[in-house]
């Protein structure tokens, strides 16, 4: 089942969490609960995440360069997951949770896991309860490790990919990734260079070992 479900693609992925989804709300929908989900599981299903629901890695990156605040990203893991490493700016809200937040209906989200299953499900989540501006976060984490943590180039790339992959470097490191060259297969973790200024060389005064020679007194 789990080699069957990896075979599928990222729409038909998508559709099948919608479909489970509405399922679960049909059995569990509780008409007395405020934070209720309804769910249209054939529409869902029958839908896929557009384009324009989708933040890439890199615009995120620039947006926390830029100190870009208009959003917020919510990481979707478990506490412990957030702890041992998040991305920056992001709160932790664990999917469960989603609806027992804090989180306004008028705010922009961007919302990411692992990758985009999770995603999937937190964003028909938040839209099947109102929320207006609901955005996943493209390829979650793994995403953001492979294009913006570790982002690789090979050894053999043409000048214009040096120059593209020059600018993700910076952003790399802005992050404190590892940006790496491959060849043969083999990683090698690209260095930032920094070259320390060089300070003008002041030669010491060159002593002759001798003592200096005394004047001798002149008598009257």
């Amino acid at each position: 089942m789990k080699n069957l479900f990896e075979k599928l693609t990222i729409a038909q992925k998508l559709a099948l969490v919608a479909f489970v989804l509405g399922f679960i709300a049909l059995l569990i929908g509780n008409p007395n609960n405020s934070n209720k989900i309804t769910i249209n599981a054939k529409e869902l299903s029958l839908s896929t995440i557009k384009d324009h629901d989708k933040i890439n890695v890199m615009t995120l990156a620039d947006w926390i360069i830029k100190e870009k605040g208009d959003y917020t990203l919510v990481d979707l893991r478990s506490e412990k997951e957030f702890n041992e490493y998040n991305i920056p700016t992001s709160i932790n809200i664990p999917i469960e949770s989603l609806l027992n937040s804090d989180l306004m209906r008028n705010q922009k989200i961007i919302v990411y896991g692992i990758d985009d299953v999770t995603s999937a499900q937190a964003w028909f989540i938040l839209k099947s309860a109102n929320y207006k501006a609901v955005y996943i976060l493209n390829g979650g984490l793994n995403a953001w490790k492979n294009e913006i943590l570790f982002p690789k180039l090979d050894v053999n790339a043409t000048e214009e990919q040096k120059a593209e992959f020059e600018k993700v470097k910076q952003i790399s490191l802005h992050f404190g990734g590892s940006p790496q060259i491959i060849s043969g297969g083999t990683a090698t973790v690209v260095n930032q260079e920094i070259k320390a200024p060089t300070t003008p060389k002041i030669s010491a005064p060159v002593s002759t070992g001798k003592p200096a020679a005394k004047k001798k007194k002149e008598g009257c």
